[in-house]
Formats: structure tokens, sequence, C-alpha cells
């Protein structure tokens, strides 16, 4: 399957090395400002070892902002995008390994992000994605990710099936 061009759909991506209720709080700003051009705001998050998830997805919630849980981190939502992955992640590091044999210099500082290693293997991602825990439970199953649920609102609908 070819890459997705979606003319509907404006994403902005906003690079926030910071907690996740920051994260969110950025998130909900960004919003109010733009008034109405926005249907859907979306967060992207890992659990990694922040102590404030909870609050993080409590706020989200109360805001009606979408979020998108990788759990340990988002590197596992790469790694689907090449090979299912059951067993639990201890974190960045592991991850980063197993997704290396895929994505060798793989580096995720953004401007370096070479999206080529993932343009055409979303949908296997999604499939292997589905199948790790339920609709907002990426919290307690490792490894997990909601990144389907994200893709799942970018992707026209006559491309999923």
């Amino acid at each position: 399957m070819a890459s997705v061009d979606n003319r509907a759909v404006d994403v902005k991506i906003k690079v926030c090395a910071q907690d996740p209720v920051s994260v969110v709080r950025h998130t909900v700003t960004e919003r109010d400002n733009a008034g109405d051009y926005y249907e859907q705001s979306w967060c992207v998050l890992d659990v990694d070892e922040f102590a404030h998830l909870d609050k993080a997805l409590r706020l989200a919630a109360d805001e009606d902002v979408e979020v998108a849980l990788s759990n340990p981190c988002f590197e596992l939502w790469l790694l689907l995008h090449h090979r299912a992955h059951h067993s639990p992640v201890t974190g960045y590091q592991q991850a980063k390994r197993h997704l290396v044999t895929h994505h060798p210099g793989y580096s995720k500082v953004a401007r370096e992000f070479d999206f080529g290693h993932y343009r055409t293997r979303w949908p296997d991602a999604v499939a292997r994605a589905r199948k790790l825990a339920k609709p907002g439970e990426e919290s307690k199953a490792n490894p997990s990710s909601g990144m389907w649920r994200l893709i799942q609102e970018i992707v026209p609908a006559h491309l999923q099936n």
C-alpha cells in the first residue's frame, strides 16, 4: 500500500520535550488559540517513567483532547511497522535496540527522522497495535500503542481496509 495524502487533514507536529501534563496543557493552549480551525486535538504521549501520567490523561479527557499513548515509548509504535512485538519492553533503550535492526541509524530527533522507513507500513502497524490493548487501556498494557487510533482519524476510511 502506498503512502496516504489526505488534504482534508492538517497535521501540526509540535515537539514538546516535557512531562505529559505540560504536553496536554500546551495542546489545549494551541487548540484554543486556533479558534475553530481544528475539529480534533491529539497528544502523542509515552508512558516511560513519568509520574503524572494519570493526571495528564484526566486533563486530556476534561479538555476534550485525544491521546495516542504508547507503552512504554513511541519507538514501540515504530517497531510495529516492521514486526509484531508482544513481550514487555523495559523502556526506550530496549525499544531502540529492537527498532535499529529494522531502521539502522534511527534517531528520535524530529528533524532527522526518516519517514521513508514507515510510509507504506502503517496498515501492518495499525493491525498489530490493535491487538495489544483495548482503546484507552494502553497505560496498563506493556507493550501497547494507541497510535493506531490517531492514524485511523488521519487516513480516509476507504484506504483503511
